[in-house]
């Protein structure tokens, strides 16, 4: 069965273009739910006005997609509460920024 961690590792290769760095370590995957038939995740951006929220939606469905089965259902919320803010970031991603 697939894990919430797998998951999270399969995000990690989909990128803000904007900002350059993984959607995880952003803070922008609010939550995993990971089970045998379904994979849902909640998401945000950093700015209800994100120009490449769509894409990056898309591109989030793509690597789920990758790594469960073909009967799974996969299943992406962008959600603004809360809103995002830079201490969501990991420590990762504030040492990128220099922050």
């Amino acid at each position: 069965m697939l894990t919430e961690e797998q998951v999270r590792e399969a995000l990690r290769e989909v990128i803000d273009p904007e900002a350059g760095m993984n959607i995880v370590d952003l803070g922008l995957v609010y939550r995993i739910d990971a089970a045998e038939d379904r994979v849902q995740v909640a998401m945000t951006m950093t700015t209800p006005a994100c120009p490449v929220g769509p894409m990056l939606v898309e591109q989030v469905q793509d690597a789920i997609r990758a790594i469960v089965s073909s009967g799974c259902d996969v299943a992406v919320e962008l959600v603004w509460d809360p809103p995002w803010s830079a201490d969501m970031m990991s420590e990762r991603a504030k040492q990128h920024f220099g922050w």
